[in-house]
C-alpha cells in the first residue's frame, strides 16, 4: 500500500505539471469531439493523433497522457450522437442508443446527456481506483484465461442476449443469428476458404465493424427520417431544460455500481472491449431491474448501465497493457505502440524504470475523469439544442457524418455502398419490429467465439471436453444457465400470483 501511495504521489506531481495538465484537458476535449463523430471512436482518434504527438517531440509521459486523454474522452463523447441522433459514436455506445435516444425523443435530452456523463464519470473513476489498488493481481488473473474460458464467456454473453431488447425472444435470436452470419463473411483464417463473398474482392477481408454499426443504425435512422418526411408524419422533437436530478441518481446508483464492476472485469480480459462489456452490463441490468418492461423505452437505468460499463472497460483494458504489456483492446494496442516509440516496454519493470510515465498516466486518468465531467456537464444544453435543427437539415447532416466517418477510416468507396445496403436492411428490420442491438452483439461475439473455439479444439486435438475443464469455464456456464432460466422461473411465479 505504501508503494501505491508513493507512486500515486509521484504520479500526481507529474500530472499536475502545468504543461501536462493542459495536455490532459486538450486530450479530453479533443476525445469528446472525436467520440461524438459517428465512426471515428477512440481507436481511430488515438491512431490519427499518435504521429502528431510523437512528431511534436513531447516527453514520453506528456505524449502518453495526451493520447490517454483522447482515449477515455472518446468513450465519453460516443454517447452524444447515440442519444441525440440514434447513431452510435463507437462500438461501446451501441447500447446507449436503446434507452438514451427514447429519452431524447421524449424531450429529456438534457437529462439523458447529464445522466450519461455522471455514469461515465463513476465508471471511469471506479476503474482507475481498482487499477491503482489491484492492477497487478487482476492482470495476472486475466492472462490465465484460456481459449476455452473465452468460449464460456461468449456463451454467457449470448445467454444474456434474449433479455437485451424487445419482447419477442425469437426475433431477438434471429437478429443475433443475422449478426453471426455477417461475422462469418470473408476468408477463413484457418482454411483460406472464402466464405459468402460471392466473388466480391472488397469483402474478402470481411465487413468492417464500423460499416455494420453505421449502416444498421446511422443509415437506417436516416431512411426512417426520410420516410417520416415523405409521409408527413414527422413530429417536432420537444426540447426542455431537463437535467439529471438527485432522485435520478438514487434510482440508478446500484445499476451504475453493478455495471462498473462488470465493465472493469470484462475490460481487463484481452480482446473483449467496451462493446462486450456494455452489452453484458445492459443485459444483466435488464434481467435484474426491468420489472415493468420500461427498458428500451427511455429507462434511465438502461442508459446508465452501458455508459458506466464502457468507461469502466476502457480503464480495465489499461490494466494488462500497463502491468503485463498485453493490450486489452484495439485502442490500448495503439497505446502500446506509443510506449514502444519512446523505447518504453510496458510491464512490471516499467513501474521502477519509468515511474514518471506509469504513475503519471494513472494519476492523469483521475484528473481526466474529473475534467471530462467539468467539460461535459456545462455543454449539455448546447448538445441538446442540436435537436432543434429542422429535420430537413438534420437528415443530410446524419448522412454526411455517416459517410465521412466511414470513408475517413476504411478509405474504400465500396464500403459506402455497403452502409447504404445495410441501412436498407436495418430499416426493414425496424419495420418488422426486429431489434438491431442483437445483430451488433452477434457480429462482435461471432468472431471472438469462433476464434477461441478453434484455438481450444486445436489445443485439445479435437477433444470437446476441454470446454468444461477449467473452474472459470464451469462458473461462467453456471451463470449462463442462471441468466437464461431464472427470468423464466420468475415470470411463471408472477403469473401464478
Amino acid at each position: 500500500m505504501d508503494t501505491i501511495i508513493n507512486g500515486l504521489g509521484a504520479g500526481f506531481a507529474v500530472a499536475f505539471d502545468p504543461f501536462n495538465l493542459m495536455l490532459v484537458l486538450v486530450g479530453c476535449f479533443a476525445g469528446t469531439l472525436i467520440g461524438a463523430l459517428p465512426g471515428l471512436g477512440p481507436i481511430n482518434g488515438v491512431a490519427i493523433l499518435l504521429p502528431i504527438a510523437y512528431g511534436l517531440g513531447l516527453p514520453a509521459e506528456s505524449a502518453i497522457i495526451l493520447l490517454a486523454g483522447i482515449y477515455y474522452g472518446a468513450e465519453y463523447g460516443g454517447r452524444i450522437s447515440s442519444i441525440l441522433l440514434n447513431v452510435p459514436g463507437d462500438a461501446g455506445a451501441v447500447f446507449t442508443t436503446l434507452d438514451g435516444n427514447p429519452m431524447a425523443k421524449k424531450g429529456e435530452a438534457g437529462r439523458a446527456l447529464s445522466l450519461s456523463a455522471l455514469a461515465s464519470f463513476f465508471g471511469g473513476t471506479f476503474a482507475v481506483i481498482l487499477m491503482s489498488l489491484f492492477g497487478p493481481l487482476l492482470a495476472s488473473y486475466a492472462v490465465t484465461f484460456s481459449p476455452s474460458d473465452y468460449v464460456a464467456l461468449m456463451v454467457f454473453a449470448f445467454a444474456s442476449l434474449a433479455s437485451l431488447v424487445g419482447s419477442n425472444a425469437v426475433k431477438t435470436l434471429l437478429a443475433a443469428l443475422l449478426g453471426l452470419m455477417l461475422a462469418s463473411i470473408g476468408i477463413d483464417a484457418n482454411t483460406g476458404v472464402a466464405r459468402y463473398t460471392f466473388g466480391i474482392p472488397d469483402i474478402l477481408a470481411g465487413i468492417d465493424f464500423l460499416v455494420v454499426v453505421i449502416g444498421l443504425f446511422g443509415m437506417a435512422e436516416l431512411i426512417h427520417l426520410v420516410e417520416q418526411q415523405v409521409s408527413g408524419k414527422m413530429k417536432a422533437l420537444k426540447i426542455d431544460k431537463s437535467f439529471v436530478s438527485w432522485a435520478d441518481m438514487m434510482n440508478v446508483k446500484w445499476a451504475i455500481v453493478r455495471s462498473s464492476f462488470v465493465g472493469f472485469f470484462i475490460g481487463i480480459l484481452p480482446g473483449t472491449g467496451a462493446s462486450v462489456a456494455s452489452a453484458v452490463a445492459y443485459g444483466t441490468e435488464k434481467r435484474i431491474s426491468d420489472n415493468n418492461g420500461t427498458f428500451g423505452k427511455g429507462d434511465p437505468r438502461g442508459l446508465a448501465a452501458p455508459e458506466a460499463a464502457n468507461n469502466a472497460a476502457a480503464g480495465g483494458a489499461m490494466v494488462p497493457m500497463l502491468i503485463l504489456g498485453i493490450p486489452g483492446s484495439g485502442t490500448t494496442a495503439i497505446l502500446l505502440g506509443a510506449f514502444l516509440l519512446f523505447n518504453i516496454t510496458p510491464g512490471p519493470a516499467m513501474f521502477t524504470q519509468h515511474p514518471e510515465v506509469a504513475w503519471g498516466l494513472i494519476a492523469s486518468m483521475y484528473i481526466g475523469n474529473v475534467a471530462l465531467l467539468i467539460i461535459n456537464l456545462p455543454l449539455v444544453g448546447i448538445f441538446a439544442r442540436m435537436l432543434t435543427i429542422p429535420q430537413k437539415y438534420l437528415t443530410p447532416l446524419i448522412a454526411v457524418l455517416a459517410f465521412i466517418g466511414v470513408y475517413s477510416v476504411v478509405s474504400n468507396p465500396h464500403d459506402l455502398y455497403m452502409i447504404i445496403g445495410l441501412g436498407v436492411m436495418g430499416w426493414l428490420l425496424r419495420k418488422l419490429d426486429f431489434p438491431l442491438a442483437p445483430v451488433i452483439l452477434g457480429f462482435v461475439l461471432g468472431g471472438l467465439f469462433e476464434d477461441n473455439l478453434r484455438r481450444a479444439l486445436s489445443i485439445s486435438a479435437g477433444d470437446w471436453s476441454i470446454l468444461v475443464n477449467s473452474p472459470d469455464s464451469i462458473v461462467l456456464y453456471g451463470l449462463a444457465i442462471i441468466v437464461a432460466l431464472v427470468p423464466v422461473f420468475l415470470r411463471k411465479k408472477r403469473a401464478k400470483v
